[in-house]
């Protein structure tokens, strides 16, 4: 559950004469009790730091393939990566190819940064959409 999600739950039982919220859902169980200082009972509390520490990480640029089509991370087999994580590229550096109906498209970085992570296998099928690489 994200933080908006559960904020907005608390704030509908401040605000209403429910004493007493519990909801579950595939990743946890979230209890709110009006009038009590435990807001938040017996949630996976592993999620709760995971979200804050997503929401206070650096932004991170995702990098999507803008077709379907089979990610390249080099020019040919053989050759060196274009990228590599660690790796600092400019807006409009080559990152990888896309291949879709025997044509190879070059996909550019859309903004400077470092590289985190390559996120497709070379040579793996991919989706419209689909995260690529992330550029912190």
């Amino acid at each position: 559950m994200d933080l908006r999600k559960l904020k907005t739950l608390i704030d509908l039982v401040s605000d209403s004469n429910v004493s007493e919220l519990e909801i579950t859902e595939a990743e946890g169980k979230v209890r709110i009790v009006k009038g009590s200082n435990a807001v938040v009972q017996g949630y996976a509390l592993a999620a709760l730091p995971a979200e804050v520490a997503a929401a206070e990480a650096p932004a991170l640029h995702a990098v999507k393939s803008p077709m379907v089509g089979t990610f390249y991370r080099s020019a040919s087999p053989g050759a060196k990566s274009f990228v590599e994580v660690g790796d600092m590229v400019k807006a409009g550096d080559t990152i990888c190819i896309i291949e879709a109906m025997k044509i190879l498209n070059e996909i550019e970085a859309g903004k400077a940064g470092k590289v985190t992570q390559i996120l497709c296998e070379n040579g793996q099928a991919v989706e419209y959409g689909q995260s690529l690489l992330t550029i912190e």
